[in-house]
This record gives C-alpha cells, structure tokens and sequence, in this order.
C-alpha cells in the first residue's frame, strides 16, 4: 500500500473515532507498535451500525480491556467504516497496515472460508460453531496469518442465509424456479443456478432499490440484515433455508499486537473469546426478534420440511463433489465431506 493511501486513511479514521466515541481522547497516529508506548491505543473497527451486534460485540472487548487496564489502554471506534467511503472488504488492509488495530471482515477468498460457506454443509447452529471453533477455524486462521500482517483471535458470526421473494412462498424447489435473487458474491451463482433461480449479482445498496422497484424479485440474507439495511418492507415471502453459515474473522494488527506486554495480550484473546460468545448469544435473539419484526409487516416466513431440505441439498451435490475434488482430505475432515 502506499504511503499517501495509508496516510489518508489514518487522517479520516482519526477525524471519525471522536465522533463515534465522544469519551475517547483523538487518535493522532495508527496503532503504536512500541510496548513503552502509553496509553496503548487500540483503533477497532467494522463496517456495520454502531447497535449492530459485531459493533457491540467490539464495544464488549473494548469495555473490558478499559476496565481491566484503565489509563493503561486507549480504545477508540470506527464502527462503520463504509461512512468514510471504505468498502467492507477495506477493513482487512486497514489492519493490515495498523491504521486500525482490531477490525472483523466477511471473507471468502481463504480455502478454509470458502469451504466452510459451502451450500447445505452444516446440519445446524452447533455444527458450523464447533467447526470454527475446532480444527477448521484454526487453519483458517494459519492461512489468513500466513498472508498477512495480523493475528486471528476468533470468528463472529454472520449466521445461516435465507431466501426471500415478493412474488410466491417457496416450499419447494418448483417455487423457486426462474426468480430472480440477489446474491452477494460470484462464487453463489452455481448454487442458486442448481437450485433452479435466476442468481444476480448485486451491491447491496444497488439491490435494495431494485427489490423495492421489482427489477429484482429476491435475495438472500440472515434474517437480521434483512431489517438493518432494510430488505424486508419490500418482500413478503421468506423461506427458512439455512443454504449457508458464514462467520467473519476477527483481526488484530500483528505488530502492535506482539509489542504489547503479555498480560495485555493474554487478556485481548480472553476477552475476544468472551466476545464471540456475547456476539454469538446476540446473534440469536436478533434473528429470532427480525422473524418477529417481519411477521408484525406482513411478512410470511415458511419453515421447509425435512423432505424439502433434503430436495435443495441434494440439488447442490455437484458443489460438494466438487470440493471433495478441490480440498485437501484433511480440510474435508473437518466438516464432513470426506
């Protein structure tokens, strides 16, 4: 990155930490990467609202931190860093290169990632955790570290995707034919293709005017982002499909990371753990609080019988014997598919 890329970016996110959190003193400067260096500042960043469960979930680490080191440490917030022109995918070269200290990041260019976004892979909640949690989110961890300037201290989560349409309630495979879905990324087209849709790929800002003028008839989402952006007065039919469980990385800045003292350290990856667990909790009640949301404006959710899933699952089999072509047996291992 150059210098001046780095620069400008430093001066924005220190011009909006302030405004974000009025308590903490102006950040001047990235993140010090000498353990002498006091107070310690921690930059922490993300790419949703400040009430948004991944906010609050690095609001969690930075309260804990303060309270645990007081004067020691300066935790400062740039919650939502797409308000300063920045894309999402920005947050990974932002801590790359220290202009934040700690930001999470929705991936999906890691084997190990990518493997674990797989349609209809994981039976439930529980699975896809333990997954990240387990073997699998270690060596997507290895590999990220190996190709960058950070650490991986855990994952949040994004949850299980759903599909939604304002033409017809899909029960079955047939309902689904020929609508036209927004995805988020390249790599959903041969599943939402397999599933008989017609799979668009849209910016997010871009597809919610196109599902309130038609242009587009569906997408796919939790059912929390649904109302926080917001998808859901423009639909009316939801299907509980569960066709997909991402979890977002958190990073921290290595060098700055690695230079302060070990108790401070110790106490990042504690609390980070902590973290996941409240971001997690969370996560749940708020999809259970955007079905109540969605139901209250007219919105019909259908729940798919087992004999359904098993249809759509089975429509994505080439996707998984696909992979069992592309993955090491020892990544398959770890979810199933060997």
């Amino acid at each position: 990155m150059s210098r001046r890329r780095f620069l400008k970016a430093a001066a924005l996110i220190s011009a909006a930490v302030p405004m974000l959190k009025p308590s903490s003193g102006v950040a001047q400067r990235p993140a010090p990467t000498s353990a002498t260096d006091r107070p310690i500042r921690i930059r922490m960043g993300g790419y949703a609202p400040p009430d948004s469960g991944f906010s609050l979930g690095l609001k969690f680490i930075g309260d804990r931190l303060e309270a645990e080191f007081g004067d020691e440490v300066s935790v400062q917030y740039a919650y939502n860093v797409m308000n300063l022109g920045y894309t999402a995918l920005d947050l990974r070269w932002l801590v790359d290169a220290g202009v934040l200290t700690m930001g999470y990041v929705s991936i999906s260019d890691v084997p190990e990632l990518e493997l674990a976004g797989l349609p209809f892979l994981f039976r439930d909640t529980a699975a896809a955790r333990s997954a990240m949690d387990g073997p699998l989110g270690r060596a997507a961890a290895a590999s990220l570290e190996a190709n960058g300037n950070f650490r991986i201290l855990g994952y949040f989560e994004n949850g299980f995707r759903h599909i939604s349409n304002n033409i017809r309630p899909v029960h079955t495979l047939e309902d689904l034919r020929g609508l036209k879905i927004r995805i988020r990324a390249a790599e959903q087209i041969r599943t939402f293709q397999l599933l008989g849709a017609d799979p668009q790929v849209v910016g997010l800002s871009e597809a919610v005017q196109q599902l309130a003028n038609g242009t587009l008839d569906g997408q796919e989402n939790p059912f929390i982002n649904t109302i926080t952006y917001p998808i859901y007065p423009h639909q009316r039919f939801f299907t509980a499909t569960f066709h997909s469980y991402l979890s977002r990385p958190i990073f921290v800045h290595r060098p700055s990371f690695d230079a302060w003292p070990t108790d401070i350290q110790a106490f990042m990856r504690d609390a980070t753990r902590d973290a996941v667990a409240f971001q997690r909790d969370l996560h749940d009640r708020e999809e259970e609080e955007a079905q109540m949301i969605i139901r209250e404006a007219g919105g019909e959710i259908v729940s798919l019988t087992p004999e359904a899933r098993e249809a759509f699952a089975a429509a994505v089999a080439p996707i998984h014997a696909e992979a069992r072509e592309r993955y090491p047996r020892e990544l398959l291992q770890m979810v199933g598919l060997d």
